[in-house]
Parts: C-alpha cells; structure tokens; sequence
C-alpha cells in the first residue's frame, strides 16, 4: 500500500510504501477501547483516603445513656452520621495498574493507525525541521499543510534537531509532539490529523512492523 509523501512546504515529492501489517489491519474496537481503559486507569494515582470511625480525632463514649432521656440512641460520636465522624466505606489508597499482553497492545496501536490511514489524516513527509525553536515556524507548516484542529507530529528520537520542533509547538494548545516509541492508542484517536516523517516511520515499523516494512522506498514523481 502507499501514500503520498510531502516535504515541509506541503508540495507532493512522491509516494511511499507503507505496511500493510501496520497501516492495513481491520481495525479491532474492542481492543482499542481495552487500550484506552488501560492507559486511563494506569494514570490515576490511587492516593485517596478517608478516615473511618476507628481513624478519626475524638471519643468512643456512649454520648449518654441509653435510655430514661427521651432521645433518640446515640452511641460514640465517631459514628459515620454524625459530623466529624468517620467515613464509611470510604476509598483507600490502592492501585488501580492495569496490563495487557504485549501482542494485545501491539495491535490495538496498529488498528489506531489503520483507522486514521484509512480517514486520511496522517500526513507523511521527508523531514521536519526548524532552524530555533519559534511558534510561528510551527504555524506556518500547519497552514501549508492545511491541518486544522488537533495535531500530533511524530518525532523519532530525543535530537537537538527534534527538540527544536518540540520547543516550537509546546506553544500551541492544539498541537502536540510524542516520540514514535511512545505511540499510543489514546493519543493517536485524541487529535485529528497525525504528521510522520520518515524517520518517525522507520521507527514504528521497527517496533510494530513484522519484518517487511519499506519505509525507505520512496518514489519521486516526473
């Protein structure tokens, strides 16, 4: 399979060979959908805690005698009705971690990218970069491109020539920078348009590919 390939003035270069493994798959919901649930519980610090009546300040004294005083029964004031009481059933500090199998993973991120491959909203290039780190540059690549709304660049390492890009976006309330190795799921549904360059795809198709990826075959147009 195949797409077109752009270089940073938003002008078609070519085509690239794209893998089928990886951006060709039927898209499994369920597992997208385990994926999310997983990222979101794994994101939650679990350091809630309540006090219960054995916890809080005060006196376990009957508050007065049962009975002879035409009131109703009352027993410690710790009891949860009563205020400064404790909590009943109250949350504790737990861990809400959930796991999947690697293989699970693997295809719940490849069925994200055959989903927005097959909607047209992943935009290949040869190369991003920026000479220092300006929001404008940034601005104006969206708009040669025509990407509007929420926009994710895929970059494939921690390099100087990447931070550039990074610094140059963090400005932007709807755009966002991930490496390629933390591709995820959550990420890849949350923004409307996903911009690759080669290198980013070399390294997915290392990670998730099955050994027959052609990131590297590029054909110039006449």
């Amino acid at each position: 399979m195949q797409a077109e390939l752009y270089n940073q003035s938003g002008e078609q270069i070519g085509t690239i060979e794209l893998n089928a493994y990886i951006f060709g798959v039927e898209p499994n919901v369920t597992l997208m959908h385990q994926y999310v649930v997983m990222q979101q519980a794994n994101a939650r610090l679990g350091t809630h805690s309540t006090r219960g009546r054995s916890e809080v300040r005060g006196s376990t004294r009957k508050l007065y005698r049962q009975k002879g005083t035409g009131r109703a029964r009352q027993g410690s004031a710790r009891a949860p009705h009563r205020t400064g009481g404790g909590v009943a059933h109250g949350p504790h500090p737990r861990s809400y971690r959930l796991n999947m199998p690697r293989k699970m993973r693997r295809l719940a991120v490849r069925s994200a990218l055959s989903v927005k491959y097959a909607a047209a909203q992943i935009r290949f290039i040869d190369d991003l970069s920026f000479e220092r780190p300006r929001t404008k540059d940034t601005i104006a690549f969206l708009n040669a491109h025509g990407l509007e709304g929420k926009t994710l660049i895929v970059l494939d390492s921690k390099s100087e020539q990447n931070m550039v890009v990074r610094h140059s976006a963090s400005n932007l309330p709807k755009v966002g920078t991930l490496l390629a190795s933390y591709l995820n799921v959550r990420d890849l549904l949350h923004y409307d348009n996903i911009v690759m360059p080669q290198a980013a795809l070399t390294v997915v198709e290392s990670i998730l590919g099955n050994g027959t990826g052609a990131a590297a075959a590029v054909s110039e147009e006449e």
